[in-house]
Order: C-alpha cells, then sequence, then structure tokens
C-alpha cells in the first residue's frame, strides 16, 4: 500500500516543500548559532572528532564521545555525524554544524507529515487530512521549544533518535511487504545508537498496530516481538559499552521520578505556551507526592492517560489517541532514568511530536463536522492558523537570537532560572571572557548561594581573583577545587595554568601531570605543558610531550609543531650558549640578535635581559622594548 495515491503526489511535494521554505525562513538566523554548554566536551575539546580515521573507534570506544569521562556514553553516529561536519568545515565552523542538524530535521519534518496524513486519512478519510497533517508538522517545525534543540548542537542525538523513530513507523506502514524482511527496523537502529530514549519504539509501534490495523493486543503484541528483540539487543549494547566513568548526576533517583509527573505537566503547558523556555532550569525535585504541586502532576498524568483511553475507543478520534499515548511513552526514559536535571528543554523534542497530532485532530474533526464551510468560514480558519503558526515562528527566531551567543543564552538563563548557579557562573564566565571580571565575580558569588560545593565555580573564582591579583584568594580557590574533585583534569590544570603564570613553573608541571593521569584526553593540558617545559628551555621534554600527543591524535597539528619546534630550539639554543661565551655584544643591534636566539631558545629571561641591555646602549630602541614585551 502506497502512502498516498498517485494523483496526489504533486500537490503533497508542493505543501511539504511550503512547510520547508516556513521553516527555513524562521530559522535563518540561527546557521551561524556558536557552540555552547555541552558542546564544550563533547565537540570543541573532544579531540577524537577532528579526525575521521577515528570513525570505527566511535562504535567501539565510547570514550570517544567527550574529552570529559563523566560524559562519555555510548552514542557512536552522533560523534561520526560530528566528525564528518568538522571534516566538511576543515575544522570547528559552526555553520557546517548547525546545518548539517537542519538538514535532517527538514527530513523528520517531512516524514513526520507523512506520518500524520497516513493516520488522519486510516481514521477518517477526506481530501483535507493534508491540511491538517501539514498545519501539525508545521505547529511542532515552527515551535518554540524545538528551536531548543535544533539550536544544541550535542543534542541532535535527540533529532536522530526521534527521526528514527518515525522513519521505522513510516517504513512500516508504507512497505508491508519488507515487514518480515526487518526492514523498517533499520531506522530504529540507527535511532538507537544515537541516544536511548529510541527503546520506546515497539511501545508506539503496538500502540499503531492496535489503534489503526485493528489488532487485538495479543496479535499485536506478536508483531512487535522483531522490534522488541532489536531494541532489547541494541539497548543490551549501549549499557555494555557505556563506560563505568559514566555518572548521570542525579542527587535522589526517587526525589527525581516522583517529580516527572509534574514536569510532564509542564512540558504539556509549555506546548500551549512556550514563555518559560530556559537552556538551563532551576526546576528542583520534590520531596514527596504531597511536596507543593506534585500531586497535581500525577493527576495529570492520569489524565492524559484516560483520555487517550477514550479516544481509544472511537475510530475517529484514534489519532489523538495515539498522539496522547507517544506524548506519555516518549517520557518514560527520561522519567525512569534519573538525569543531572529533573526537566531540560530539549527533551521536549520527542514528545511534542506526538502532541502536535493530538492536539490538531480535534480541532480538524469540530470543523469537519460543520463542513460544508462558506468560504469566508474557509477563510477565517486559514488566517487563524496561520496566525498560530507565525505566533510560534516568531517565538522560535527570538530562540535562535538567545541562543547567539554565549552571553545572550546565559543571561537569558538568570532571567528565567534565577535560582540555578550553573546559569548564574556560566554568565559569570561571558563577563570574564570580555575582562569584566568585578561583574564576574558578582554573578560567580551568587552562584555559591545555590552550587556551595561545584568545583568549577571554585575553578572559576580561582581564575577571576587571580585576573584582579587577589593571588591569596585565588590560590585558595583552586586548591579548594582539587580537593573537591582531585580526580578531575580540569581542577588541575587551571590550577596550573595560574602557577605556569606566577613563574611557578615545577609546581605547575606537577599538576599538569597529574591532569594527564586524569584524563589523557585533555589537549589544553598537554598543551600547556609543553610550554611549560619550553618556557624552562627543557626541549628534550618537550619532545617527549609532543609525540605522546601525536602518538595519542596522529593528526593534532599543535602536538606536531611542537615536536618541530623542539628540534629548531635546541639548535637555536647551541647557537645562542656559544654566542654567549664566545665574545660579549659589543652593540644594541648584537644584543637584540642575542635577545631574539634565547627567544627561540625559549630562554624568555635570557631573552628579556639581553633586550634591556640593547636599551642602555640605545634607550630609544623600539625592537628592543618588543623583544621585552614578547619574552614577558
Amino acid at each position: 500500500m502506497r502512502l498516498f495515491p498517485a494523483k496526489g503526489r504533486w500537490r503533497t511535494a508542493v505543501l511539504v516543500l511550503l512547510l520547508v521554505a516556513g521553516v527555513l525562513a524562521t530559522y535563518a538566523n540561527h546557521f551561524n548559532n556558536p557552540f555552547h554548554f555541552d558542546d564544550n566536551h563533547a565537540v570543541v575539546d573532544n579531540p577524537y572528532i577532528r579526525d575521521l580515521r577515528n570513525a570505527p573507534r566511535f562504535f567501539t570506544d565510547a570514550t570517544t564521545f567527550s574529552n570529559l569521562p563523566a560524559n562519555r556514553a555510548y552514542r557512536p553516529l552522533v560523534p561520526l555525524s560530528l566528525a564528518l561536519d568538522y571534516r566538511l568545515g576543515h575544522g570547528l565552523k559552526p555553520v557546517f554544524f548547525q546545518s548539517s542538524t537542519f538538514l535532517w530535521f527538514l527530513v523528520q519534518l517531512a516524514l513526520m507529515y507523512a506520518l500524520f496524513r497516513r493516520i488522519c486519512d486510516i481514521a477518517r478519510p477526506d481530501a483535507d487530512n493534508q491540511w491538517v497533517a501539514l498545519f501539525a508538522a508545521a505547529l511542532y517545525a515552527l515551535h518554540p521549544a524545538i528551536a531548543e534543540t535544533v539550536n544544541y548542537v550535542i543534542q541532535r542525538g535527540d533529532l536522530y533518535s526521534t527521526l528514527g523513530v518515525i522513519a521505522g513507523l513510516v517504513v512500516y506502514e508504507a512497505a508491508p511487504r519488507t515487514r518480515r524482511f526487518g526492514v523498517y527496523l533499520l531506522p530504529v537502529a540507527a535511532a538507537l545508537l544515537s541516544k536511548p530514549p529510541a527503546l520506546v519504539f515497539p511501545a508506539l509501534l503496538f500502540c499503531y498496530i492496535v489503534l489503526f490495523e485493528e489488532a487485538k493486543p495479543g496479535a499485536a503484541l506478536r508483531r512487535c516481538v522483531p522490534a522488541l528483540i532489536i531494541t532489547a539487543a541494541l539497548g543490551w549494547l549501549t549499557s555494555a559499552m557505556t563506560p563505568k566513568a559514566f555518572t548521570a548526576g542525579a542527587v535522589s533517583g526517587v526525589a527525581y521520578r516522583m517529580t516527572q509527573p509534574l514536569v510532564a505537566l509542564r512540558y504539556f503547558r509549555a506546548f500551549l505556551i512556550p514563555d518559560r523556555l530556559s537552556a538551563d532550569t532551576d526546576h528542583a525535585p520534590v520531596n514527596g507526592i504531597f511536596d507543593g504541586f506534585a500531586r497535581l502532576g500525577f493527576v495529570f498524568i492520569i489524565a492524559v492517560a484516560l483520555a487517550a483511553w477514550w479516544c481509544s475507543k472511537r475510530r475517529e478520534w484514534r489519532p489523538t489517541a495515539f498522539g496522547l499515548w507517544w506524548f506519555l511513552v516518549s517520557l518514560v526514559p527520561t522519567s525512569i532514568f534519573p538525569l543531572a536535571e529533573v526537566e531540560n528543554d530539549h527533551r521536549m523534542f520527542f514528545p511534542f511530536v506526538g502532541l502536535a497530532l493530538a492536539i490538531c485532530w480535534p480541532a480538524a474533526l469540530w470543523l469537519y463536522g460543520r463542513a460544508p464551510m462558506p468560504s469566508a468560514w474557509r477563510l477565517a480558519v486559514a488566517t487563524a492558523c496561520l496566525v498560530v503558526l507565525a505566533a510560534y515562528a516568531s517565538g522560535t527566531r527570538d530562540r535562535n537570537r538567545v541562543w547567539s551567543s554565549d552571553e545572550t543564552l546565559w543571561y537569558d538563563v538568570t532571567l528565567k532560572s534565577p535560582h540555578n548557579g550553573r546559569g548564574l557562573m556560566n554568565y559569570g564566565l561571558t563577563q570574564m571572557a570580555k575582562g569584566n571580571m568585578l561583574r564576574a565575580l558578582e554573578y560567580f558569588e551568587r552562584a555559591l548561594e545555590y552550587t556551595p560545593a561545584y568545583y568549577i565555580l571554585d575553578v572559576n573564582l580561582g581564575i577571576a581573583n587571580g585576573a584582579l591579583h587577589r593571588d591569596e584568594a585565588a590560590e585558595r580557590y583552586f586548591r579548594q577545587a582539587v580537593q573537591l574533585a582531585p580526580a578531575e583534569a580540569i581542577s588541575h590544570y587551571f590550577y596550573a595554568r595560574w602557577l605556569q603564570q606566577r613563574g611557578r613553573g615545577p609546581e605547575a608541571v606537577a599538576e599538569l601531570q597529574q591532569s594527564i593521569a586524569c584524563n589523557p584526553d585533555h589537549l589544553d593540558t598537554r598543551y600547556l605543558l609543553m610550554e611549560a617545559y619550553a618556557q624552562q628551555g627543557d626541549w628534550e621534554k618537550v619532545k617527549e610531550a609532543a609525540l605522546a600527543t601525536v602518538d595519542r591524535f596522529p593528526a593534532d597539528a599543535t602536538a606536531r609543531a611542537y615536536v618541530s619546534r623542539a628540534g629548531s630550539a635546541r639548535a637555536a639554543s647551541a647557537h645562542a650558549a656559544s654566542a654567549a661565551t664566545t665574545r660579549a655584544p659589543g652593540s644594541s643591534e648584537e644584543y637584540l640578535n642575542l635577545s631574539l636566539a634565547y627567544h627561540r631558545a625559549g630562554r624568555f629571561q635570557d631573552a628579556i635581559n639581553a633586550a634591556k641591555s640593547a636599551l642602555k646602549l640605545r634607550p630609544d630602541y623600539a625592537e628592543a622594548y618588543n623583544n621585552i614585551a614578547a619574552g614577558y
């Protein structure tokens, strides 16, 4: 059975193109949006995506997912896609990553239209179902909450997972003869290799078979056996391949799960009124079913389940039933597996697929009940639909602007989630990057109220105090960060960087070595260790550290440059030493050349001293001042 009759193919193509054009116009201001938040450890600082030759390792080694051990999960298709974008863009150019995500988003929307159209036609055949399907897909596509996933590069895993589930259902319906070969399970497998929420596919398939193929539950369950087998196998593989160091971050699993019904209610409200979107919410877990509005969440879940059950009994209402079951079922993985945050706006991406259909179909039935409608009524309905879509599109463009920089994103978080210590800290970081240290400290200290034992916050307090030359306070915060997280490379790295800036090279080297022991994939640590050795003039160790990095990351250009620099510096050092011992320079120009030779050898203090000697002979020697500045 084909999804649509041949005579409707051109109209379908035109409708899908209109949908694509509208979505493209809405998202036109997002393509250059930068990397944010978890993008830093999984994309920006992930050395493995910089070399496409690592592609096979993505499927065998989950440590390639991130440079932070606690965040390494087995989602091989995600780093593979990132590596492809890195190769196409010849580096970390956001436009290539954003365009890649957006392309697959458009594919998902086209498949959603196909699925919605087929479901509506089964429930109540009507030529106008094409408009219902188009509006439901457009409502989803232009919803501001969806922008939270489309803009957030590393969360393309949500997109791939959702896309694979939708594609599996579309192939199952469109090509029934291939079911026995399991063709419809191929996109599902890809979804499962992208993110775990795709594990709910068998439940959604079961709902589809019962509602639209009118099979008895037992028969439907038997048809779902292949899907159950593949999801169970890949679910087991994901669990087995995920490193033991991975931590989801939840403090209390019981409190987390008790909060999820209320979170579902908040998501439902956000679909209707998306006015509280935040990249990092401050919603805290409830303490029990009688805490605050927790009971309201459980009442909401029961009400949605009852509504879905009632709609399931009536053929023409089954699209709404399917949409409501989709909403509830797709929330299960993030509800039962405790995560660091009880809610996250990008988690709405999957459940809102069903919610878009569930909410649009009753309106369609109401309009069908009043057919035939006068032209004026049809114009009024079309105008109302366009107004709703325009309002959502405007909200989405606003969210795109919020995601346009770290400063705008985290300032928005401080307004929407004022009790989120991490959000306050991250906004402070944007001020620190601008050199506004006092304002940064203000936000860091506000963050301390909500996250008093957060080692990254202590690191940032150390950096800010160090920049203000409050060395005693800076060192206290750095040491506290190391004490709170002795196994985290970042704690040691930033302390070492501060020590190096204060001329305490040997101590810095010791911290850097500890940082590498904690996380060998943290490239910034390796680079700083090479530079520390270079400043000490120990070119043998520079070469040793650089070669160790090249051995681990063969395509790393920085490490290779240090190997070359070490070889050149040893030769230059020998030349400088010879020049210094054979005879003393007799002119300002000779002192300047000696200063340059020392600088090339990594003997920066000697370079500065030689330049100062040149100034004694020629006080207005600009090049000597330049060499002193370069040495410092």
